[in-house]
């Protein structure tokens, strides 16, 4: 089997998209739906704005590993008053971000900067941070892990989505997957002592892309990518086609993965707290 390489499709799609407000508010639209992650990382932070910090006055949020910047979007309108800080290891992404963003920025509402998750230094600054399919991507998670508590205020929370250790049977022949990944995944069990080994309380670990959101993320994204990788941008002129095909059954699928409380998935949330032993 193939492996799916992101970054070629995802920087394609960013020159797209940098020139044009309209295009890229369409394309965030786009991942919000298509993209199960989404559903299930916006589901929590609107349970946790309700619940666990109902009464929070201010919010200063790390996005850390921000890429194109979608879930900001979503930050600031629900939580208008958030503060947002927004790094990443690239400056093209970056640089069309703040291009987007210009008039919150602007405001006072968000920072968008350049910053190794693997070099972060900041103590104590943060109430909430986002960390979305990031942690796969570096070897050093722990120290990662470790260093975005240390920048957690007292009693902060981390919030972060993942492949699960389940996403390895997509790979085939393959270590991988997704050839920029550095691992699988976790488990519910590796996650929980990683929250523990680096100074979280584990508040929820739930698998995600469970049997439904799977074959939902088959139909919408492992099919078309592979088909992107092996034949190019020309194979674009097809999607509308599948898509009117699929669209349909597969948002159903994602919508009963979101309410269906997995026993096992391809993808893994883990919401946890700053723990007060420290």
């Amino acid at each position: 089997m193939s492996q799916i390489a992101y970054d070629p499709v995802k920087d394609r799609l960013a020159a797209i998209i940098r020139n044009s407000r309209f295009l890229r508010t369409a394309f965030y639209y786009l991942l919000d739906m298509l993209f199960l992650r989404s559903w299930h990382v916006k589901r929590t932070i609107k349970k946790l704005k309700r619940g666990r910090l109902a009464n929070q006055k201010s919010w200063h949020i790390l996005d850390a590993g921000c890429g194109f910047g979608q879930y900001d979007r979503f930050l600031l309108k629900i939580l208008p008053n958030a503060v947002i800080d927004a790094i990443d290891v690239k400056e093209d992404y970056l640089a069309d971000c703040r291009s987007y963003y210009s008039e919150e920025i602007k405001n006072g509402k968000i920072v968008f900067r350049k910053a190794d998750l693997l070099t972060f230094d900041e103590k104590s600054k943060y109430d909430f941070v986002l960390c979305v399919d990031v942690l796969e991507h570096i070897h050093e998670d722990v120290d990662v892990m470790r260093r975005l508590n240390e920048a957690l205020k007292p009693d902060g929370y981390l919030l972060m989505h993942s492949p699960s250790h389940l996403a390895k049977h997509d790979a085939g022949d393959n270590e991988f997957f997704v050839d920029e990944h550095a691992r699988a995944g976790y488990s519910r069990e590796e996650l929980a002592d990683k929250f523990l080994e680096t100074g979280y309380d584990p508040v929820k670990i739930q698998y995600t892309y469970g049997k439904w959101g799977h074959a939902a993320w088959v139909m919408l994204i492992k099919w078309p990518m592979l088909l992107l990788n092996k034949i190019g941008f020309i194979s674009v002129v097809l999607f509308p086609f599948w898509y009117a095909l699929v669209i349909l059954p597969a948002l159903f699928f994602m919508r009963f993965d979101l309410h269906s409380g997995n026993p096992d998935g391809t993808g893994i949330l883990g919401l946890a707290q700053k723990s007060r032993k420290r």
